[in-house]
């Protein structure tokens, strides 16, 4: 990883040519996101910015000499890099990883809170946007999918928004930690904004889960339940940097870790819950700051 963060760093070309090129590749979203991180904390968001324009600007000229869609591209751009810009941006800002995602927590569940302001009854939202995703699998001849999607809508549809906001989270914040991994590739940029592995959510965050979680309890509102849950799920990233740590102390050994990440598409569900279980027991009990007093 050091040869491809020291070539794309070394010259404003480079960095326009590695976005421009991931942004074409399978998993776009985390190889060129990741390259955006990377850039924006080598460099600062301005001038990433910047390089992130001409790149945009590189590709419409390509797309229009294959005609292919330009407008497809700049959304993708758009989606892909911007996000992870205004994270990596707060990161090096504040130069504190815990601090960033405890902020990018908070973004979530203020998206969540402004959605179901705006949109007075969420599942029949849903049901219209299932209802044309199908219409597009139909038209791309995946008629499984359409089906899926048509005579499963009143299951689906209520835990759509839950489902977009998590989901969206943990991709960027994904996004960020494999490009900050990139930056601390670079020479004199080992852990600068805290290490993964001590990585907490804090007990405030654990505070609020456990209130909200009562108050859904007791009101029975979909709404308030679905911020208890996604209040709850972040707290893989902290069970994920649990694993870390547990590796960097020589406690768990390294194919543990990768099995994590291995298992981690196959067992998504049943990985984030035990993932999140530990990251919250460990955000009010603090289990390694223990472990490091009794060793020391």
């Amino acid at each position: 990883m050091q040869p491809i963060a020291s070539w794309l760093v070394a010259r404003p070309q480079n960095a326009i040519l590695g976005l421009a090129a991931t942004l074409m590749l399978p998993f776009a979203q985390l190889l060129s996101g990741a390259v955006m991180v990377l850039l924006v904390l080598h460099q600062g968001p301005a001038r990433s910015a910047l390089h992130a324009v001409i790149a945009s600007a590189l590709l419409v000229a390509i797309s229009l000499i294959v005609k292919s869609s330009a407008i497809q591209i700049l959304a993708n751009g758009l989606v892909t890099w911007l996000p992870v810009l205004l994270l990596a941006s707060l990161l090096r800002h504040w130069r504190s990883l815990a601090l960033t995602l405890q902020v990018s927590v908070i973004a979530a569940v203020a998206i969540m809170l402004a959605f179901y302001a705006a949109v007075p009854d969420p599942t029949a939202f849903w049901k219209s946007v299932l209802d044309e995703m199908a219409l597009v699998f139909a038209q791309m001849e995946l008629q499984g999918q359409a089906d899926i999607l048509l005579t499963q809508q009143d299951v689906i549809a209520p835990q759509m928004t839950i489902l977009v906001v998590f989901t969206s989270w943990s991709l960027y914040v994904a996004v960020l930690l494999l490009g900050y991994a990139l930056m601390q590739t670079l020479p004199g940029q080992r852990h600068c904004f805290g290490r993964f592995a001590d990585l907490g959510l804090g007990r405030v965050l654990a505070i609020t889960m456990a209130v909200v979680s009562l108050t859904a309890m007791a009101s029975g509102a979909n709404w308030l339940q679905n911020i208890a849950f996604l209040l709850f799920a972040v707290f893989w990233i902290q069970g994920l940097a649990m694993a870390h740590w547990l590796h960097a102390e020589k406690r768990l050994p390294g194919v543990a870790v990768v099995l994590v990440y291995v298992l981690l598409p196959v067992l998504n569900l049943l990985m984030v819950l035990g993932l999140a279980v530990a990251g919250y027991v460990d955000a009010w009990f603090g289990f390694r700051q223990r472990v490091v007093k009794q060793n020391g």
